[in-house]
């Protein structure tokens, strides 16, 4: 479509021979087609979506390249939000909560956020310093003592900032390894590692700061922050909301994950900052707003929250970095905060520019909803912009063919002024 309409602005024989003709004004030349082209890009009225770089996508193409994905990967459901300029402007939901039993995915489907937890405890956390119950410098231990590492004298240096930014020296899980205890890998705040262990941590002492349970740290979650930010069904802890609406969770084959076979079933059931949080695309997406308004904290406060603080490494010519709570992939072009999530059977993934207001956030009940995150985000980073390529491309060859004549045309006069002379 695109390139019908941009085909008449190609630079040829007769475009030279209008710029050389005396009576053609040199505005009317370059107005006409930078009109057609911005006419052309107004497109038509149907439902878009704004790429990162601008360019619309339609809803339509957009939905058929999700379907398409999901196929590939053979993922049995998901739900998804775009958001525009702070508002959403599309979501949907595909395929099956339960495909064995036929029941759809709905805008009530509950899935886990697994590791998107971080980022959103990481907000959690920073509502306690602006309260002045948490200092992120002063070691932990100062607040609660932890027997599980108390054998090791290093642990007495971690701080809430190096448990933020993955920097406290914990492994991901103690589970990992065949004795299953907690073990330091590195001196705390000298490098950077990966820690679901280092966010437990944190959680317990909040949970003791307050002097309460874990249901009553989910309370506390749900008044500072899922409330006053309109968050009817995003939870760390499920109720019966989340209980009665939940997807089934699925494995790398498509498969189902019986519970006899769920390897993530503290998960499921218990306050896990770093993974626990349950919760679907739409009501997801007005934390994300939220963030991009900056409510809730100070300006100061999400300073400190999206301030670079670790090195996470290079990934296809990529430096990431790592915040308090989120990803920082270094691109030239936005600055993006991002997260994804991986439980046995749940995948998630969320993309934002907190300047721009601009984002997408996806559960799936799937292995492979991070992957499929990634593509989106690549995918939304341009949109289809083959044909405004040619079309801008075009635009360009005019105003060079244009200044190139009115070049050659002085060089002419002079020489032709000088042999008057």
């Amino acid at each position: 479509m695109y390139k019908a309409a941009f085909s008449r602005l190609l630079p040829g024989p007769n475009l030279i021979v209008m710029h050389t003709h005396k009576t053609k004004p040199l505005g009317l030349l370059l107005i006409s087609p930078i009109f057609l082209f911005l006419l052309s890009c107004s497109g038509s009225q149907d439902q878009k979506v704004d790429s990162f770089l601008g360019f619309d996508v339609s809803v339509e193409s957009l939905d058929k390249f999700l379907t398409d994905k999901m196929e590939e990967y053979d993922m049995p459901g998901l739900t998804v939000a775009f958001i525009n300029e702070g508002k959403v402007v599309h979501n949907n939901v595909f395929g099956y909560a339960n495909r064995e039993k036929g029941i759809p995915v709905t805008e009530k489907t509950i899935f886990e956020a697994a590791s998107l937890s971080k980022s959103v405890f990481a907000h959690f956390v920073m509502t306690y310093v602006e309260a002045g119950k948490l200092d992120l410098d002063r070691p932990l231990y100062e607040y609660m003592p932890y027997p599980d590492i108390a054998h090791d004298e290093r642990y007495k240096k971690i701080t809430a900032r190096m448990v933020l930014s993955h920097r406290s020296g914990f492994p991901n899980w103690r589970t990992d390894y065949e004795k299953g205890e907690l073990f330091i890998q590195f001196d705390p705040g000298t490098d950077y590692s990966y820690s679901g262990e280092g966010y437990q941590y944190l959680a317990k002492v909040l949970k003791h700061i307050d002097q309460t349970d874990w249901e009553g740290l989910e309370a506390n979650f749900q008044r500072l922050i899922a409330q006053p930010m309109g968050l009817e069904h995003t939870v760390f802890i499920q109720d019966e909301f989340a209980k009665t609406h939940k997807a089934e969770p699925y494995d790398e084959d498509g498969q189902w994950i019986s519970p006899e076979q769920d390897v993530d079933s503290l998960t499921r059931y218990q306050f896990v900052a770093p993974a626990s949080i349950h919760s679907e695309s739409l009501d997801f997406s007005k934390w994300m707003i939220s963030l991009m308004n900056k409510e809730i904290l100070t300006e100061a406060s999400y300073e400190e929250l999206f301030k670079n603080h670790s090195d996470v490494g290079d990934f296809d010519g990529i430096e990431v970095k790592y915040t308090l709570g989120f990803f920082k992939p270094i691109l030239p072009i936005g600055n993006f905060y991002s997260h994804g999530g991986n439980n046995y059977g749940f995948n998630a993934f969320f993309v934002m520019d907190v300047e721009k207001d601009w984002g997408i956030v996806l559960f799936t009940n799937s292995e492979y909803g991070e992957k499929l995150g990634a593509d989106l985000f690549l995918h939304m980073l341009t949109g289809p912009i083959d044909g405004k390529i040619y079309a801008i491309l075009a635009l360009f060859a005019i105003l060079l063919l244009t200044g190139l004549v009115f070049f050659v045309r002085f060089i002419v006069r002079k020489i032709s002024s000088r042999q008057a002379a």
